[in-house]
């Protein structure tokens, strides 16, 4: 009984970490999902905080992957279901990852066009 409680306390555990990242990362990335609202002079913070959210995002990716073709149990047949969502789960995070980084690029433009520099 003992076992069973750890075992769920364990995944809990890490439920809840994933949870805080996505959380941390999302507040990381906001300037980039709203870029209209966002003040251009504070560019430069704004790119810091873009290049830790998207490394926080390549590294789920990486872990996300890891999952999906080396799984810690070999022995055990994983489902179909499983499988389907690790894969949306990582198509889905992909493609988070090229939408903010051509939100950055967006960004990028706006501040040069604003300064008169041309690419």
């Amino acid at each position: 009984m003992e076992a069973t409680k750890s075992v769920i306390s364990k995944r809990g555990a890490k439920i809840w970490f994933v949870l805080i990242l996505w959380i941390v990362t999302a507040w990381l990335l906001y300037p980039l999902i709203a870029v209209d609202s966002v003040n251009l002079i504070n560019v430069k913070e704004y790119l810091y905080r873009s290049a830790a959210g998207i490394t926080i995002m390549i590294i789920l990716l990486g872990k996300t992957i890891c999952d999906l073709l080396f799984p810690l149990e070999i022995s055990r047949k994983k489902s179909i279901f499983y499988l389907t969502f690790l894969t949306l789960y990582s198509l889905a995070i992909l493609a988070g990852i090229i939408f903010m980084i051509s939100r950055m690029m967006l960004v990028y433009y706006l501040k040069s066009s604003e300064s008169g520099l041309s690419f």
